[in-house]
C-alpha cells in the first residue's frame, strides 16, 4: 500500500511565493550629512540609521559654493572620508585658510542615501 501525501494550505502558499521572485531589497537608508566652520577650518558629521554601512567610510565631498547652489558654478573644493570619533562618524578637511560660502555632500551609494548640508560661510578669525 502506497502513501499518500496531500500539500495543506502552507505548503501551498510557500511554493507559491518561491514563485514570486527575490526578496525585495530593503529600502536606501537616509543619510545626513552636517557642515560647521570654527574660522577657515570645516567639519562635520554623517549620521544615518545604518551608521556601519551608511556613514563609516564615507566619502564627504565639500563645495565652494560661487553663485545660486546648484547654478553649475559650483567648485569642488576638498574631500575627506568619515570615521568613528567619540561615538559619531566625523570628517574635517582641517584649516583651508579659504574664507566663502561652502556645503558638504555625500553621493548615494548601495543601500543608502544622498544627502547635501545647508551651505555655511567660512571666515578667518581676526
Amino acid at each position: 500500500m502506497k502513501a499518500k501525501y496531500i500539500a495543506g494550505p502552507a505548503v501551498v502558499l510557500g511554493v507559491v511565493a518561491g514563485l514570486a521572485g527575490p526578496a525585495q531589497a530593503a529600502p536606501a537608508a537616509d543619510t545626513t550629512v552636517t557642515i560647521k566652520a570654527m574660522g577657515t577650518d570645516l567639519f562635520g558629521v554623517v549620521k544615518s540609521p545604518r551608521p556601519h554601512k551608511c556613514a563609516d567610510g564615507r566619502t564627504v565631498i565639500v563645495f565652494k559654493q560661487k553663485g545660486a547652489r546648484g547654478g553649475g558654478d559650483d567648485v569642488r573644493f576638498a574631500s575627506d572620508t568619515a570615521s568613528l570619533s567619540g561615538g559619531v562618524y566625523k570628517w574635517s578637511t582641517g584649516n583651508t585658510g579659504t574664507e566663502g560660502r561652502f556645503y558638504a555632500v555625500v553621493r548615494a551609494k548601495t543601500g543608502c542615501k544622498a544627502d547635501s548640508s545647508p551651505t555655511i560661510r567660512a571666515v578667518r578669525n581676526p
